[in-house]
C-alpha cells in the first residue's frame, strides 16, 4: 500500500497516525520540531516515486525553521487559514486556490509582486477562462508558465463541475455554477484525471514546489509539473526525451536524433505568461528565434502555438499592446495566429483586473490550432466583447460588487454563432479578416468598437458665470468673517 493516498471524501489516507496534522499540530513546541524535522518533513519530501516532478522538486528542499515558538506560531496561523477556507465555503465559495492566496500575501509583504511582469491570475478570471476553453476528459491540458498551479487547478474543478449531477451544483459569489462532486466520472477517469492530464512548467523553484503542492491538495495525486524555461532551447530537449517512446540520443549543444516531440502534445493551453519581461536570446530556443524579439509575450504566443495539438484549444492573457503595437514582431505575432490559427476571440478587459499589482490593460485571446507555417488564413472572423468590469471594483482595494459580468462573457462566447450582431455599438460583435487585414491586422477591440457621441445638455454660460460670482461673493464673505474672528 502506498503511504499516501487521496480518497474520495477529499482527505488523505496516511498509514501511520503520528504524521497527521490533527495528531502532531498540539505537541509541546520542542517535542514539535522535533517530530516534524526528523518524521514528517522527511515523509513530505518522498510522497511520490523518486522519479516523479515532486519528489525531483522537494529533491534539495531543506526545513529551515529551527525555533520551536516560531513553528508552533506557524502551525496556529495555518490552522487559521483553514478555518477562513471553512467560512469561506459556508459563504458559498468551494474551490479555493488557498496556496496561491498565501503565495500572493507573501509576495506583497516582501514587495516580489510584479517583478519580470509576473502576476498571479485572479481566481475568478481563471474560472471564466475554462468556462471559455471548456477543458474535457480526455485532454492533456497545459500551463507554460504555471506558478502556483492556478489555472491547472481550475481546470480539473471546471471538469469536475461538468461532470456532476446537477443535486450538486452550486453558485458561487461569481455567478458561475460550479460543483467539486465528478460523481457521473468514472473511476478509470477520475485516474486518468488524476495522473496524466495536467502538465504545467515554470524556472522558479518555489513556483514548482508550490503548484505541485497545491494540486496535490486538490486531488490531482500525480501532477506533472517540470522545472524548465519554456523559451529556451533546453525546453525543446527535455520534452523531446520526454515524449520519446525510444531512448533519445542528447549530446551538447542540445542535438537530438530523433524527430521533435515537444510540439503539438497539448489540446488545451490556458496561461497568463509574463510579460514586459525581457529574455536572454542566447539560451533562446531555435524555433523562437525567427520571431526577432526578446518580448517574452510575444515568444510564448509562438511556443503555445507550436506547443497545441491541431484543433488544439488556448486561452491566453495579453497585454493589449500586443493587439495593435507596430513592431514588425508584434505585426508577425499577429499574422501568425490569424494564419495558423483559428482566432475565436477578442476579450478585452478593463484596466484594474490585475491590480494591486499593475494597471496594464489586457485581454484574453481565444485560438484554435489549425497548421503550423499556414500560408494561408484560417480565420474567417474574430470575435470581439469588450468587458466594462470583472465583478469586482476596479481600484487597489478590488472588492466585490453586486454585479456578476462573468456568466454573461461565458455564455455570450458560447452562443456567438447563433447571435451575429452587425451593430458594433455593443458589448460584442464580428469583425471579418478582410477588414482586419485592412486595419494592417489590428485586433484591438477599440479599433472597430463604434463609440456613440450623447450630447450633454448644459446651462447657458452667462447662468453658469452668475452662479460661479454669487459663489465666489459667498467665500469671500466667509473669509471676511474669519478674519475678523482672529
Amino acid at each position: 500500500m502506498r503511504r499516501l493516498e487521496y480518497v474520495d471524501n477529499g482527505d488523505y489516507f496516511i498509514e501511520r497516525e503520528d504524521l497527521k496534522w490533527s495528531k502532531f499540530r498540539d505537541l509541546p513546541p520542542e517535542e514539535l520540531l522535533e517530530h516534524i524535522r526528523a518524521n514528517v518533513f522527511p515523509f513530505i519530501k518522498n510522497l511520490h516515486d523518486p522519479h516523479e516532478p515532486f519528489s525531483m522538486a522537494m529533491d534539495n528542499a531543506v526545513f529551515l525553521i529551527d525555533k520551536p515558538t516560531l513553528l508552533k506560531e506557524a502551525i496556529e496561523v495555518i490552522d487559521e487559514i483553514y478555518k477562513d477556507i471553512d467560512s469561506q465555503k459556508d459563504a458559498g465559495q468551494h474551490f479555493q486556490d488557498t496556496p496561491g492566496d498565501l503565495y500572493e500575501h507573501l509576495l506583497k509583504a516582501t514587495s516580489e509582486a510584479g517583478k519580470n511582469g509576473q502576476f498571479r491570475t485572479p481566481r475568478h478570471i481563471i474560472q471564466m477562462m475554462c468556462e471559455i476553453a471548456d477543458p474535457d476528459v480526455g485532454d492533456r491540458i497545459c500551463d507554460v508558465t504555471c506558478g502556483t498551479g492556478g489555472f491547472l487547478v481550475g481546470a480539473y474543478q471546471h471538469i469536475l463541475s461538468k461532470y456532476s449531477s446537477s443535486k450538486y451544483i452550486e453558485e458561487d459569489e461569481n455567478g458561475l455554477k460550479r460543483s467539486l462532486k465528478g460523481d457521473l466520472l468514472s473511476i478509470q477517469q477520475f485516474v486518468e484525471l488524476k495522473s496524466n492530464t495536467f502538465f504545467g512548467f515554470d524556472i522558479d523553484p518555489t513556483m514548482i514546489r508550490i503548484g505541485l503542492m497545491n494540486m496535490i491538495m486538490h486531488g490531482i495525486t500525480e501532477p506533472r509539473i517540470t522545472r524548465v524555461d519554456t523559451l529556451s532551447e533546453a525546453f525543446d530537449v527535455s520534452q523531446s526525451v520526454a515524449n520519446a517512446s525510444t531512448p533519445v540520443a542528447v549530446a551538447p549543444p542540445f542535438l537530438y536524433t530523433t524527430p521533435d516531440l515537444s510540439d503539438e502534445q497539448y489540446s488545451i493551453i490556458l496561461a497568463n505568461p509574463p510579460f514586459t519581461g525581457r529574455i536572454d536570446k542566447s539560451t533562446l530556443s531555435k524555433k523562437l528565434q525567427k520571431v526577432d524579439t526578446s518580448q517574452s509575450e510575444l515568444l510564448f504566443l509562438h511556443r503555445i502555438i507550436r506547443m497545441l495539438k491541431t484543433n488544439g484549444r488556448a486561452a491566453v492573457i495579453i497585454p493589449e499592446g500586443v493587439l495593435f503595437g507596430t513592431s514588425n514582431a508584434q505585426k508577425y505575432t499577429r499574422e501568425t495566429l490569424l494564419k495558423d490559427c483559428c482566432l475565436n476571440a477578442v476579450i478585452s478587459m478593463p484596466s484594474g483586473v490585475f491590480y494591486p499589482y499593475t494597471g496594464v490593460k489586457t485581454s484574453i485571446i481565444v485560438f484554435t490550432k489549425k497548421e503550423l507555417g499556414s500560408t494561408v488564413y484560417h480565420t474567417d472572423k474574430v470575435w470581439f466583447y469588450g468587458m466594462d468590469g470583472d465583478g469586482y471594483s476596479l481600484d487597489t482595494n478590488r472588492k466585490k460588487l453586486k454585479e456578476n459580468p462573468l456568466p454573461i462573457v461565458s455564455r455570450s462566447y458560447k452562443t456567438r454563432e447563433s447571435s451575429i450582431i452587425q451593430d458594433r455599438k455593443g458589448k460584442y460583435f464580428y469583425v471579418p479578416i478582410d477588414e482586419i487585414q485592412k486595419q494592417s491586422l489590428n485586433l484591438s477591440f477599440n479599433q472597430y468598437k463604434e463609440f456613440v457621441y450623447e450630447a450633454q445638455e448644459h446651462e447657458p454660460p452667462g447662468e453658469l458665470l452668475a452662479r460661479i460670482i454669487e459663489l465666489e461673493k459667498s467665500i469671500l464673505n466667509d473669509l471676511t468673517n474669519l478674519s475678523t474672528l482672529l
